[in-house]
């Protein structure tokens, strides 16, 4: 009884000593002043991002800085879930959502994926991020249309993109109403050199320097405009020209940096995109078998006949029809090439088992015991 008497002022204090520790704790958090800077820097390169063309197109193989897109297989077999298989994921869920993706891309359902059936899963989940970028490009052009009037000019959209780059927002727009020189770095400058000559091929004809809310997805995305991917090969052409003469040689193309491999497995799909590149230069775009590809010839080779026979067709195919994600032949030769790399049977068909042991080439993520669970996940 007197243990307990004398437990009891020990405990109330401490209660107290802890809610008085706690409440000097809370003190000095309150008193010190907020760090907003990061969120403001978070902020600013996040709107900075929204305004300038992505360098990473969702569906093209390759980027615009003409590296080869490593994604690629990933993005047009799992559309707008590209993100969804995570490495810390748990196996059998991943194992099983790769089995229902199976399931809608075997149509016939004879448990197994033919080039037709892959050619069309590729055209329909491309189309997916097409309607991504056309959501996103909705709130991107009210970004820099503050006045809804349907129409954004190039000083306009150039008032936005140097306020997200940290400039006054006022005063750039003043300076430029007063037809005063910007003060910025030279690298700023040359950023927005290249963004206005995009622009201009933006601008549908008749050119009025302003371009609508679906001209300006053009300028954002010019995968889904036939005139801007003409322009985007140019620039492509130009930045892989690494001796200045204005043409593509099959080094030069080829020459495009393949990245690192963790394993085996990937440096073969490395070594394989190579020749397949390789391949389709000397048969697709190089129509007279020269080793080069002027500018000229890339523009005889830019529309794809698609009322033409298949083998007419495939001899007309260049460099924009090799670009272009919505090219119906392009597609089925991506199934045939994707089928080609986990096809251990050989039988031109895709398998439970094979797209198991594949899984990394089709989704990004290893799943393991592939064999042993493939009858459990269906």
């Amino acid at each position: 009884m007197a243990m307990a008497s004398r437990q009891a002022p020990l405990c109330g204090l401490a209660v107290h000593c802890f809610w008085l520790l706690g409440f000097i704790l809370l003190m000095e958090v309150s008193a010190r002043p907020a760090n907003h800077s990061s969120t403001r820097e978070r902020a600013a390169n996040r709107e900075e991002k929204e305004l300038l063309p992505p360098d990473h197109l969702n569906g093209v193989k390759l980027e615009m800085d003409g590296h080869l897109n490593k994604d690629f297989h990933q993005e047009v077999f799992l559309g707008k879930d590209v993100g969804g298989f995570d490495e810390d994921a748990e196996p059998r869920r991943s194992r099983r959502k790769l089995m229902v993706i199976f399931s809608k891309v075997d149509v016939n359902t004879d448990r197994r994926i033919s080039a037709k059936e892959m050619q069309r899963w590729i055209m329909e989940k491309t189309a997916e991020h097409f309607q991504e970028a056309v959501k996103e490009n909705k709130i991107h052009f009210r970004a820099v249309d503050p006045d809804g009037d349907g129409h954004v000019s190039w000083d306009e959209y150039k008032v936005k993109f140097l306020a997200s780059k940290g400039h006054n927002e006022k005063e750039v727009a003043d300076a430029i109403r007063n037809h005063e020189e910007l003060k910025v770095d030279e690298e700023t400058q040359e950023v927005l050199e290249n963004l206005k000559d995009r622009w201009y091929q933006a601008d549908s004809p008749p050119a009025d320097l302003l371009l609508t809310e679906d001209e300006f997805l053009s300028f954002l995305h010019p995968e889904h405009s036939r005139g801007m991917l003409k322009f985007m090969v140019k620039e492509i052409v130009r930045d892989l020209d690494q001796d200045g003469d204005k043409q593509l040689s099959l080094p030069e193309f080829i020459s495009l940096p393949v990245g690192t491999v963790e394993n085996q497995q990937g440096q073969d799909m490395d070594d394989s995109w190579v020749r397949d590149r390789k391949k389709e230069f000397e048969e697709l775009i190089d129509s007279n078998h020269d080793g080069i590809v002027t500018m000229e010839e890339l523009e005889a080779h830019m529309y794809h006949g698609s009322h033409l026979p298949l083998s007419c067709t495939q001899a007309r195919v260049g460099v924009l029809n090799y670009m272009d994600p919505m090219n119906e032949y392009n597609a089925l030769n991506e199934a045939k090439q994707m089928i080609a790399i986990a096809d251990e049977n050989q039988n031109h068909h895709l398998e439970p088992e094979e797209i198991l042991k594949y899984s990394e080439f089709f989704t990004g993520s290893k799943l393991m015991d592939y064999a042993r669970n493939v009858h459990e996940e269906f």
